[in-house]
């Protein structure tokens, strides 16, 4: 057990500060830890839009995980937006240079709150078939958890099966999976680890902000199993650091949806 987590995140940039490792910075150290960051695509964002995305050659993405392990070293990886192939086939190989057992968290971005798609089509075999089977948790929303299970989020008559969802997600290899319940009628999660179905609820915040929440979440767990805690121990600490800052969140920022506040700013002096 480190004094203080070292967390990893593998994730794109958000001009906004609102999600990306500036979501993840602030998540990891709202839980204590020290936020680390390999970056695999620059993105011109905004409350509104993605406007342009500039991908970082592959062999960087390696050389800044190769920097970080040499010297910081590393108690848990977060990953986020990886974009495309080459990508997910340079973090798959920056992956063996982190310590063997360190947990890995899997967040499968795809969209951007503001719609924007994250992940080429032809990328998300690559992301099952790599990082899928190295994750200790893999934490997608359902319409994630859908489109990693080649199945329908919104079937015409009937309401989706999470637990289905998150057992066909289970199948691909991770050690336990999160349906977030963020996009859910009931902002309850889902996790499941082979053996037991376990809701963990939490409250919806009409009024908050959610920019950046599915990182925050995904970064905050990483750093609960860099302290040691266990997977579910991890998802329900992970759910209220992510509920507390959607609940706090920034919505007079920007034009669209703002983002959330995980460390609590404008709730105390600064001076």
């Amino acid at each position: 057990m480190p004094p203080i987590p070292r967390v990893l995140a593998i994730a794109g940039s958000d001009s906004g500060g609102g999600a990306g490792i500036q979501a993840d910075l602030k998540a990891v150290a709202a839980c204590g830890g020290h936020g680390m960051t390999a970056v695999t695509a620059l993105t011109a964002q905004s409350t509104v839009a993605v406007t342009c995305v500039h991908v970082v050659p592959p062999d960087f993405i390696v050389e800044q995980v190769r920097a970080v392990v040499e010297d910081i070293g590393v108690d848990a990886v977060k990953t986020g937006m990886l974009g495309d192939v080459a990508t997910i086939e340079a973090v798959d190989c920056a992956l063996d240079l982190v310590p063997a057992q360190t947990p890995l968290v899997v967040d499968p971005v795809m969209v951007a709150e503001s719609g924007a798609t994250l992940l080429a089509p032809e990328a998300r075999s690559a992301l099952i078939a790599r990082l899928l089977p190295r994750a200790t948790v893999v934490t997608p929303n359902v319409a994630e958890a859908a489109a990693l299970a080649g199945k329908d989020a919104s079937p015409p008559g009937r309401r989706v099966d999470v637990g289905a969802l998150a057992r066909a997600v289970y199948a691909l290899g991770p050690r336990a999976v999160v349906v977030t319940g963020g996009h859910r009628e009931r902002a309850t999660d889902l996790f499941f680890d082979g053996e037991d179905l376990v809701e963990i609820p939490g409250e919806r915040h009409p009024d908050g902000a959610a920019h950046g929440s599915g990182c925050t979440h995904a970064s905050a767990l990483a750093t609960f199993l860099a302290r040691g805690r266990d997977p579910l121990e991890a998802a329900r600490g992970a759910k209220r650091v992510a509920s507390r800052a959607v609940r706090d969140g920034l919505r007079d920022l920007g034009a669209g949806a703002g983002p959330v506040n995980a460390l609590g700013v404008g709730s105390r002096p600064s001076g």
